[in-house]
């Protein structure tokens, strides 16, 4: 029996869900990637080593592998399958990501005569996280040069902001819209919000290429003088996440004004400032705890999260105007 309509809009929409997560959870997978230093732990791409399954022991590699391997003319560091299979198993989730979002792309075909634009916005997306695959590839025939990274980073923040807006526009005839007072002043807050949170990535990006110069030279060692290397810019990241913080629990304080206690909206910004706290915590431990590896990798993932969460907010304080052409209005939940 085929399946209607409301069917396949209903699995649209859960696996959507189930792949903005399953990209955050790669984002976390390559801040460990950057955390153990196993960007390079394959030296080549799409193999590794030029193997489909990576080698366990430096026993089954020639010895001249690190000449066979050179990137840019350099020989690669010592093996290490610690390393390597870090790094494999981040080239694995993200093929895996890439299914996903293949799968996502095929269920949007449900929408194409209600909403074409989730149709189109779901093979952008897939078209993006092949780019993002290529873009990785790059990342290592540069030998793990920071600006390439960056972008990597970026495009990823970019993917799983895009999946949001389209699986949240899915959701227009079933989404209950809320009566929202001020808006002006709290889309103007909110995108301010947005913005020092976007410089602040750019800080931290400056932060993390800091100490992946420092942690690199050091091999890896000594990590109770990283923070004290990193000089300046580490000190304005730090300040600049307590007036982020002032201005969401000022945007919360707004809402709660403009808008039902219990309400969507509420709910997202108490979200957010736990998620800043959060993020300011980890920051912290890294200060005072000698940047452990594990942390580093779920303070990325946090900042992440804060983005996608700042823009999720917008778009429900904007539903029906953002999506007023889509939208059968319905009574308000109560």
């Amino acid at each position: 029996m085929r399946p209607n309509n409301d069917t396949m809009h209903h699995s649209y929409r859960k696996f959507g869900i189930i792949t903005i997560v399953a990209v955050y959870l790669l984002i976390l997978v390559g801040g460990v990637v950057r955390s153990t230093g196993a960007g390079m732990g394959c030296p080549d791409w799409p193999r590794c080593f030029g193997q489909w399954i990576p080698p366990t022991d430096i026993s089954q590699l020639p010895a001249n592998y690190k000449e066979i391997f050179k990137v840019q003319g350099k020989e690669i560091a010592d093996f290490d399958a610690f390393k390597t299979w870090i790094e494999y198993v981040n080239r694995l989730i993200g093929v895996l990501i890439g299914f996903f979002i293949f799968i996502t792309f095929i269920l949007s075909f449900s929408f194409f005569k209600k909403d074409r634009l989730v149709f189109y916005l779901s093979f952008l997306s897939f078209i993006l996280v092949g780019f993002q695959g290529w873009l990785g590839s790059v990342v290592v025939a540069t030998n793990l040069k920071p600006m390439m990274i960056t972008l990597h980073m970026i495009l990823a923040l970019v993917i799983v902001n895009l999946l949001i807006y389209t699986v949240t526009r899915s959701y227009n005839t079933v989404f209950h819209t809320e009566q929202v007072a001020n808006k002006k002043l709290l889309n103007t807050i909110l995108t301010i919000c947005m913005g020092l949170m976007l410089v602040q990535i750019v800080l931290g990006t400056q932060v993390r290429e800091a100490i992946d110069e420092i942690s690199a030279a050091l091999n890896y060692t000594m990590r109770d003088t990283w923070i004290e290397k990193i000089g300046l810019n580490f000190y304005i990241h730090r300040s600049f996440s307590l007036l982020i913080l002032a201005l969401h629990i000022y945007l919360l304080y707004i809402l709660k004004k403009n808008v039902q206690m219990q309400s969507r909206l509420t709910v997202w910004t108490n979200a957010l400032v736990i998620l800043i706290v959060a993020e300011i915590g980890s920051g912290a431990v890294m200060a005072y705890f000698a940047i452990p590896a594990f942390m580093q990798p779920l303070h990325l993932l946090l900042g992440a999260l804060i983005i996608g969460v700042q823009f999720l907010t917008l778009l429900i304080i904007n539903y029906q105007r953002v999506f007023k052409s889509q939208i059968e209005e319905v009574p308000v939940l109560v």
